[in-house]
Order: structure tokens, then C-alpha cells, then sequence
């Protein structure tokens, strides 16, 4: 049941959030688009709460508990982010707005990666502070090695995009010829 809650907070997520760029820029309902756009954390709330009735019912701790604390991680550390991201093309796309900055070149993406490594190390903190609380919770009573095992699997994520934003801090992308190299950045990341 967690699995296919898991996936359908994943549909859901990308079905509210068509459906509130498509309000909010082919209806041109703005507000109605923005309170489709809300409703998203309902699901992960839902999937928490899921989750840890599962974990009370006696359910043994394994991947399906470990998946979804970092599912839930990752939509709280990229999820705002996603969809500001989205709605910045959705404008430029579907309703005149300035096309939106990329990610740049040399020092500006650098600083750029190390932005996404932040939000990889809160969607990690929150992961792990889900699952410290599941083995909190299970105490004695149960065996917490898998909830364990993905405490480790969400610092090593931490670790691989670290180097990721080192090699981008070492080796800088260059930009094609007659290109700035630093991008106009949008009002969501100044």
C-alpha cells in the first residue's frame, strides 16, 4: 500500500501541478491556478501520516518506509522549487513572460550547483530525521536495520551531489562563443 501511495503522491504531484499552470495561464485563473498549486503538500502530509499508521499497526520497517521518507524529503527541499521553475517556462511559454535564466556558466554555476547541493542536504536533514523518528518509535520492538540502511543511502546522495558541485566549482562549464557568462537570474534566486 506504501508503494502505491508513493506513486500516486508522484502522479498527483505532477497532475496538480499541469492543472494549476494550465488554470493559471490558459484559463487565466490565477488565484484558482495558485490554490491548485497549494493542495500539493496535502499529499506528502498524506503520506506521512499513512506511513506512520503502517509503521503503528505493526508493519515491519523495510524500503517501502525508507522510500518514502526520502520521497518526502526531496518534495519538501525541491518541490517549491520545481514548481516556481515550471511556472517561470509555463509564463514564458503560455503567457508572453521573460524567458527564464539559466543556469549560466563558470562562477554562476557553479554557485548555482552548490544552491541545488543545499537543498539536497535539507531534503537528506528531513529524511533523516523521519527515519531517526521511525527507529525512535520502534524502539526494541522491531528491527530498524533497512530504516538504517536508507539513513545511509540519503548521505551518500549528499555526498555524490557534493562532488557534483565541486566538479562544477573545478571544472567550470565554459559558454559558447558570443554567450555572457552569467546569467540574469530570476527574483526567485536573488
Amino acid at each position: 500500500m506504501i508503494v502505491a501511495l508513493i506513486i500516486a503522491c508522484e502522479v498527483g504531484f505532477w497532475v496538480l501541478l499541469v492543472a494549476g499552470l494550465a488554470l493559471r495561464y490558459l484559463a487565466r485563473m490565477p488565484r484558482l491556478g495558485a490554490a491548485v498549486l497549494l493542495c500539493e503538500p496535502l499529499m506528502e502530509l498524506v503520506l506521512l501520516v499513512v506511513t506512520t499508521l503502517d509503521l503503528k499497526n505493526g508493519a515491519e520497517p523495510d524500503w517501502k518506509h525508507g522510500v518514502a521518507a526520502l520521497y518526502i524529503g526531496y518534495t519538501v527541499a525541491y518541490g517549491h522549487y520545481t514548481i516556481k521553475w515550471l511556472d517561470g517556462h509555463a509564463a514564458h511559454r503560455l503567457a508572453g513572460g521573460p524567458k527564464p535564466a539559466g543556469a549560466g556558466y563558470g562562477k554562476a554555476r557553479a554557485v548555482h550547483e552548490w544552491k541545488l547541493w543545499v537543498r539536497t542536504l535539507v531534503a537528506a536533514a528531513v529524511a533523516l530525521g523521519l527515519l531517526q523518528a521511525a527507529i525512535w518509535y520502534l524502539g526494541d520492538a522491531g528491527d530498524a536495520s533497512s530504516l538504517e540502511a536508507w539513513q545511509f543511502g540519503a548521505l551518500r546522495a549528499v555526498g555524490i551531489h557534493a562532488l557534483v558541485a565541486v566538479a562544477y566549482t573545478i571544472w567550470p562549464k565554459k559558454a559558447p562563443a558570443g554567450v555572457d557568462e552569467r546569467p540574469v537570474l530570476a527574483k526567485t534566486e536573488r
